[in-house]
């Protein structure tokens, strides 16, 4: 009996064997990554021990990256002084650090070259499954596990089963992986891959660019996926060489490989899809709810704020306004991002329609800054990973969520909109 993805990085990273379904292992990490929501008790504890014992050491700290994106700007005293103790302990230990601005952490990470296939990487935020973009696994922890890593180098996990689902097919012009996510969530439910591994594949996978296939590995976690995996290709060498990443080890599922269940997807044939307030998995085709009024569109988050979802933007608003009584707003993934998409004169086409642009975060995504708070029977369509009730302040709102373009293709109208009926809807990204 072969084995899965999953199974091979992590007995991989245990024994240097294949492990199987089920198995408890011990792994070494790669690399680690601590945002500031999940920094303090994780640091106290370092010092705690330190305290009771001044022999402790961290001999793998260098291996991680401490990123301050989700109070960013800090929007109260506690948030500030914790940025300031992470300031100091990375100066202090030689840890990674990403300041404010610089970006989310499931962005900054491969940018940063701290990632490559056949990893085994780990960080305090369940979208640590985006990592599995590039053929690692990548997975959520808490702050105190990280701990642990720059201690020992080392963590214990149950090796989980996996889902393999094949797309067919390149997906058509203004269909998006973020449809393929949420097409998934819609037949699987919130929380139905719970403690498994997601392993796509297939021609419509092999047909998406790297962007894209981050957002399929990130929108994972919102079905409860331990990590998501796809194939190491020449796309993915070329973009981890690009980015000074190590020399790629990738990685396989045999053909006799055994799977929880097996999904095929005509991905070709996909329509844009749409989840309803306050539920990531009622979801619909756009075609279902096209003219439901919205008041705000809001592009960006760790999901969908990357270079082609801008693109995709500028493509449909270029020379035109947004819908009168719309507010849009766009929050880049990363410094990087915000930089490439000013150079390319993005952001002058957003703005020029009536756009705001934030600088790059986690932002408005899960309401910690309060840059934005919906108002009382606002519609508001996302590209968020979330739409909890409550989730931007306000329980009497309501966050549908879609691609870029479809966000994009709302704004435009005023109310949600299939984005292949609008001029520049078709946009492709670059394979």
């Amino acid at each position: 009996m072969g084995y899965t993805i999953a199974e091979k990085i992590l007995g991989q990273h245990a024994n240097g064997q294949p492990a199987k379904a089920g198995d408890i292992v011990v792994a070494a990490v790669d690399f680690a990554m601590m945002h500031d929501a999940r920094a303090g008790n994780a640091l106290q504890m370092i010092e705690k021990l330190k305290t009771g014992n001044a022999n402790i050491q961290l001999p793998y700290v260098k291996q991680t990256a401490l990123v301050l994106d989700h109070y960013s700007p800090p929007p109260t005293i506690e948030a500030a002084n914790t940025h300031v103790a992470m300031r100091a302990f990375a100066d202090h230990h030689g840890a990674h650090l990403y300041d404010v601005g610089d970006g989310i952490c499931h962005q900054v990470l491969p940018e940063g070259g701290h990632l490559t296939s056949g990893d085994l990487v780990v960080g305090t935020d369940t979208h640590s499954t985006t990592y599995g973009a590039f053929n690692a696994f990548g997975t959520g922890v808490e702050g105190t596990d990280v701990a642990a890593v720059m201690m020992t180098g080392r963590l214990w996990f149950r090796v989980p089963e996996t889902i393999r689902i094949e797309l067919n097919g390149p997906l058509q012009a203004g269909v998006w992986a973020k449809d393929v996510t949420l097409h998934m969530l819609g037949r699987l439910g919130a929380e139905g891959a719970n403690y498994q591994a997601l392993e796509y594949c297939g021609s419509g996978v092999s047909a998406m660019a790297i962007d894209d296939r981050m957002t399929l590995a990130n929108h994972a976690a919102e079905l409860g996926a331990k990590a998501a995996l796809l194939e190491s290709d020449d796309k993915t060498v070329a973009w981890l060489k690009a980015h000074g990443a190590a020399t790629p080890r990738p990685v396989f599922a045999d053909s006799d490989a055994s799977y929880s269940q097996r999904i095929v997807i005509d991905s070709a044939a996909l329509a844009p899809q749409v989840a309803r307030q306050h539920r990531v998995d009622d979801v619909v085709s756009v075609t279902e709810v096209v003219g439901q009024k919205i008041q705000v569109a809001l592009i960006g988050t760790c999901t969908n704020g990357r270079l082609d979802d801008i693109r995709q933007a500028a493509a449909i608003l270029k020379g035109q306004r947004l819908a009168r009584g719309v507010r849009m707003i766009v929050t880049p993934a990363s410094r990087a991002i915000y930089l490439a998409a000013m150079k390319e004169g993005l952001f002058e086409i957003l703005t020029a329609a009536g756009a705001s642009v934030e600088a790059a975060g986690c932002g408005t995504c899960v309401n910690i800054t309060g840059h934005y708070i919906s108002g009382d029977d606002q519609v508001v369509i996302s590209t968020a990973n979330r739409n909890f009730k409550g989730r931007l302040g306000n329980p009497q709102s309501q966050i549908w969520l879609g691609s870029a373009a479809t966000v994009a293709a709302s704004a435009l109208t005023g109310i949600i909109t299939d984005a292949r009926t609008v001029a520049g809807g078709n946009w492709r990204a670059a394979a």
